[in-house]
């Protein structure tokens, strides 16, 4: 069993909705795609995610997405992820994890 965390570790987690507005494969590697995220800032964030195996560029964008947010900025493959975004693993594959509903870009995931 992992660690179990108390409510207020929680709540330091900032889980936000994102709509993908751009993706692209990362050249040189198998599994990542570098993506814009709008998550309700005034910029568009990016992240760099290992789902290149299981989803095309093309039919990423205009989807929405949960985000965690205030992740430390991280280096891969040279390109700085802003954040992280939050996917299942199904038979070895992503399945990102969205919203059931429409949700405007930025709101917080509860």
């Amino acid at each position: 069993m992992k660690e179990l965390i108390g409510y207020a570790d929680f709540q330091k987690l900032e889980l936000r909705v994102g709509m993908i507005k751009k993706a692209e494969h990362v050249a040189g590697t198998d599994k990542l795609m570098k993506l814009q995220v709008d998550i309700g800032e005034k910029d568009d964030i990016q992240l760099v995610a290992g789902i290149a195996d299981s989803y095309s560029a093309g039919e990423l964008i205009g989807r929405n997405i949960i985000v965690l947010a205030n992740l430390v900025p991280k280096k891969l493959k040279g390109l700085e992820s802003q954040g992280m975004l939050l996917a299942a693993v199904v038979d070895g594959k992503s399945v990102l994890l969205t919203i059931d509903r429409n949700a405007e870009p930025g709101a917080v995931v509860m």
